[in-house]
């Protein structure tokens, strides 16, 4: 009986074993572990493992489906992990799958890709336009080049100092580009960048040098201005040509009459000057200045090369000026000339040069002392008006370009200060109540007179009864004696024309 039972284990225990074996065989899946990135000519290492495998396994490493890398069998130790070391080539990128082999059965494995990543090498900043320079309000863009690389990710630096994510709206970062969307003159200055990578804990940096920015500001529309000078007995013209903004260098030119006299370049200012001929009277043409830069051409306004002296009639023009209240506040003086293309304006108060002359004893008082000329000494301004300031003004004229030419006078014109001056409101306002108290006067006078005939009259034709008849006979009586009193007819007349008494003789 014990015989039987141990006749039945064994065929039971190997029927167990094979169906062990058979169904390791028919699951297996081996892992692959190992990077997804690595730096090129680096050493990179894959681990496939088939778990808990009592077989003897064969694993294959195999890259894109169908190329087989390299092969394992672990013989001594069923449980250990086949083990697949290389150096990454620029052909190593890819995916890598492992296929496990054993007792006439095959599984596959998961896939991992491996991306080869170069480091960057040779960074430089390259721009739009070399050199590198923006002009104020346009666009302009940077990027941060390399030799070679790959999975790159980009650093940049203004002034050494990091640009962010946190930077102005006005400096976009995009990739290896730095794009200025509107250049001002702040974003002048030195810019690098640098790229770099990371696998895994390793980073590669590869930094670019410095490179200046220059902003520029566009040069505004050139002015033209012209000039004379005295030499001895000949004159000598100069046009000057200038832009209140703008970067040099700058190219200005002049024409006269459209044909281009001469050229010259500013390399450091916005000005240039041109010498022209000159005859006194004469019209020299028209001249235009002209300025040159790498993005503008543009012209000046013409202007007229002629020079007429001075003369004709000066006179000086007085406007005075008041406050918001009435009150006389100040005085503009102007002197008008005649004819002149460069007067020179002198001003005299009471036959005293204001202000005086350069070759003057500074240390002689001024006559004024609140006062102010402008508009190329041709108005002069009295800040103050007082007993101190009122006078006899005037203006003399020359040419500015001739020291010892004549000069050209005007007549005096008297200037009075607050205690003499009457304001137009007020002289209105005056005039306005005499005539105001005239018509009233007029009027009460007119309404007196009114009043006093018409009580007259009344008192005229008041029926002649007691006593009021009784004084007037008693005064005609006495005049004409006793004939009165029998002549009724005659002393009604009385009554009726007090214009025309009656004469004695009438009776």
């Amino acid at each position: 009986m014990k015989n039987l039972h141990t006749l039945n284990f064994w065929p039971t225990l190997a029927l167990a074993t094979l169906f062990i074996l058979i169904k390791a065989s028919s699951c297996l899946h081996p892992v692959l572990t190992g990077p997804n990135a690595a730096y090129l000519g680096s050493r990179v290492a894959f681990q496939c493992i088939v778990p808990n495998s009592p077989l003897t396994v064969t694993y294959d490493l195999i890259k894109d489906g169908d190329v087989l890398i390299a092969t394992d069998t672990n013989v001594e130790k069923k449980h250990k992990p086949a083990l697949f070391s290389m150096r990454v080539s620029g052909a190593s990128g890819g995916s890598y799958h492992c296929k496990a082999t054993a007792g006439g059965s095959t599984g596959i494995g998961n896939t991992i890709n491996l991306s080869v990543v170069i480091p960057a090498s040779n960074t430089r900043v390259t721009s739009d336009h070399f050199p590198p320079v923006a002009y104020e309000g346009s666009q302009f863009t940077l990027s941060c080049e390399v030799a070679k690389g790959t999975h790159l990710s980009y650093t940049w630096f203004f002034n050494r100092e990091e640009l962010t994510s946190t930077t102005p709206s006005f400096i976009h970062l995009s990739g290896n580009k730095l794009v200025m969307m509107k250049v001002t003159t702040e974003h002048a200055g030195y810019y690098s960048c640098m790229a770099w990578s990371r696998v895994q804990d390793t980073k590669r940096i590869s930094s670019s040098t410095e490179v200046q920015v220059t902003v520029k500001v566009y040069v505004s529309k050139p002015r033209i201005s012209f000039s004379i000078y005295k030499d001895r007995d000949s004159y000598h013209g100069n046009v000057t040509c200038w832009s209140a903004t703008g970067s040099p260098p700058v190219n200005f030119s002049v024409t006269l009459d459209e044909e281009k006299v001469r050229s010259v370049t500013a390399a450091e200012s916005l000005v240039a000057w041109f010498p022209v001929p000159i005859v006194l009277g004469v019209d020299m043409g028209v001249a235009q200045c002209r300025v040159n830069t790498e993005v503008q051409e543009l012209m000046s306004e013409p202007m007229a090369l002629l020079v007429v002296p001075v003369g004709g009639e000066v006179k000086v023009a007085v406007e005075y000026l008041y406050k918001a209240d009435s009150t006389l506040a100040a005085a503009r003086l102007s002197c008008q000339v005649g004819r002149g293309t460069f007067p020179y304006v002198s001003w005299l108060f009471n036959g005293t040069v204001i202000p005086p002359e350069e070759n003057e004893d500074p240390r002689i008082q001024p006559v004024l002392s609140h006062y102010a000329i402008a508009d190329r000494r041709q108005t002069l301004f009295l800040a103050k008006l007082g007993p101190k300031e009122s006078g006899y003004y005037r203006c003399r004229v020359r040419d500015s370009y001739d020291d010892s030419g004549s000069w050209v006078e005007s007549a005096a014109v008297l200037v009075q200060g607050t205690e003499f001056l009457v304001t137009i409101v007020e002289i209105i306002s005056i005039v306005f109540c005499c005539i105001l108290l005239l018509v009233l006067v007029v009027a009460a006078y007119c309404m007196y007179k009114m009043f006093d005939d018409a009580r007259a009259y009344a008192h005229m034709i008041t029926p002649n009864s007691g006593s009021d008849a009784f004084p007037l006979s008693a005064r005609a009586s006495q005049s004409r004696g006793p004939q009165v009193e029998a002549s009724s007819d005659v002393q009604y007349q009385t009554f009726t024309t007090p214009a025309s008494p009656a004469k004695p003789s009438a009776l």
